[in-house]
């Protein structure tokens, strides 16, 4: 049941939770954390930890995705970033990472006019390819009509749809949208679709087809969508509504299980955590991997509202370095900041709440524990 609090006379609106405003809590048994699994499987593909690497250019190059990779987990290359608009784009990542705050946004503006290039993108996914790792890589809705055979003839193994809200009935007048259902079912590889925040608009999604389906709306450290186009989704609801809709999805479909990707609102390893036990089977992270002495922001982090040429709804944000990849994944921590050793801390809240796979957490009971009153 939820609970709905009147605004005004005319108008009522659904409590809702964030991340910081719960908490999980222990059960009868406990484990050690080195009997628990953190392993994690979509489609024919198998990962050790449960953890995607965002495409944002400040998160993702080739080489990180392939760090990514070698460590377990699964890096998204933005196939509409800089990687795939300029020969040598480090510079211009530099030049990002280090402009005046009150220059920043209209100098990548500037940079991301530059047309995408279809060779670019076959040359990046190939580089990753050749590493031996999973090879996936990510268009928004609108770019996807446009690139994607020039994505599956690179070889991608998984494929990302990744908008602000992206959903299965879009209607537009002056052209032609993407029909997600049609598109997916003629494709080979699984498709990671999103974001969507509500149960009925990931129902809808399942219903495509798609091998998994990303939650989150305006939820991250980047995101100034709440203040600029008033749109918010709090995380730890939108969670638990679209791990219902796949429950709900599972017994309309014959048992055809969608993964639950929680993408947004994870920038310290309690709130990842959290993830988990309110129904995710994967975290897409940002920010943690952007404090990766290896990540191309340079300690700095942005995705692609920030760039948008008529109306950015996101910013560049400092997040600074917390270590290497291997260290902000796996440790070891040196300060209780949350910041490092992500894994190890999904490792212990398993082993602490009795539960062996990641499946199994997302039993765990939770509280509801305004982060105010902590």
């Amino acid at each position: 049941m939820t609970q709905e609090t009147e605004i005004g006379l005319g108008k009522s609106g659904r409590l809702c939770y964030s991340l910081d405003d719960v908490a999980i809590v222990p059960s009868r048994r406990t484990r050690d954390p080195g009997d628990v699994s953190t392993a994690w499987q979509v489609d024919a593909y198998e990962f050790d930890i449960p953890v995607i690497g965002a495409p944002m250019d400040s998160v993702m190059s080739p080489a990180t995705v392939i760090e990514l990779g070698r460590l377990g987990g699964l890096g998204v290359l933005d196939l509409e970033g800089l990687w795939t608009r300029y020969d040598d784009p480090e510079p211009l990542l530099a030049e990002i990472a280090k402009a005046p705050q009150e220059q920043a946004t209209a100098r990548m503006q500037e940079l991301y006019k530059a047309p995408i290039r279809a060779d670019l993108i076959t040359k990046r996914l190939h580089e990753i390819r050749d590493a031996g790792v999973t090879v996936a890589g990510s268009l928004t809705p609108q770019r996807t009509q446009e690139f994607y055979s020039t994505v599956l003839e690179a070889g991608v193994d998984l494929f990302v749809i990744r908008g602000t809200a992206v959903s299965a009935e879009h209607v537009s007048r002056s052209h032609e949208p993407l029909n997600l259902k049609k598109f997916i079912y003629e494709l080979d590889v699984p498709v990671i679709v999103g974001g969507a925040a509500t149960y009925q608009a990931a129902l809808h999604l399942m219903r495509t087809g798609a091998a998994g389906v990303l939650v989150g709306i305006g939820g991250g450290a980047v995101s100034t969508m709440r203040t600029t186009i008033g749109m918010h989704a709090p995380m730890a609801t939108a969670i638990a509504d679209v791990a219902a809709a796949r429950r709900d999805y599972m017994d309309e479909s014959g048992g055809r299980y969608v993964h639950v990707i929680a993408d947004g609102g994870t920038g310290v390893s309690g709130n990842f955590v959290k993830a988990f036990a309110l129904g995710a089977d994967a975290v897409m992270l940002s920010a943690p991997l952007a404090r990766a002495s290896e990540a191309p922001g340079q300690g700095e982090l942005w995705g692609a509202e920030a760039h948008h040429a008529e109306l950015p709804r996101g910013r560049r944000f400092h997040v600074g370095t917390a270590g290497d990849m291997r260290q902000i994944l796996f440790g070891p921590s040196h300060q209780a900041d949350g910041t490092v050793n992500f894994i190890g801390a999904l490792r212990r809240a398993m082993a602490s709440t009795g539960y062996l796979d990641v499946k199994e957490f997302q039993r765990c009971g939770v509280v509801v524990t305004p982060y105010e009153s902590l």
